[in-house]
């Protein structure tokens, strides 16, 4: 039964967790936690800045540049350490394993060693 007036005027509509406000529609939280389960890992906060991070990325660019990506989340985590700290958090790679915890299509290069992944 609807409950709120959303409810009544979008019976259906997925709801969106807005702490992700540039999640892809059909991913949830637990749609990450179980990616990440599945991988080994268990999600802590900089995981979530991390996928916070990549959707906000992907929402502004057409065409996501992996180099780019790559350094901006090496700058956004220097002060841990940077590009070693992703690693430790995301061993296949903060981009194309932080994409697929974020519910992202990796760009194109993401597989690729030198640039975010290391399978």
């Amino acid at each position: 039964m609807a409950t709120t007036m959303s409810d009544i005027m979008n019976p259906g509509a997925t709801t969106r967790d807005d702490a992700f406000p540039s999640a892809p529609a059909d991913w949830t939280r637990e749609d990450a936690a179980r990616a990440a389960e599945a991988d080994g890992i268990e999600l802590g906060e900089d995981h979530w800045i991390t996928i916070k991070a990549l959707q906000g990325y992907f929402q502004q660019h057409q065409r996501p540049n992996v180099r780019e990506l790559h350094d901006a989340l090496d700058e956004a985590f220097h002060a841990k350490g940077g590009i070693k700290y992703l690693y430790a958090m995301f061993p296949g790679g903060p981009v194309a394993q932080g994409c697929k915890f974020a519910g992202l299509q990796p760009p194109a290069g993401a597989a690729n060693p030198s640039f975010g992944s290391v399978q």
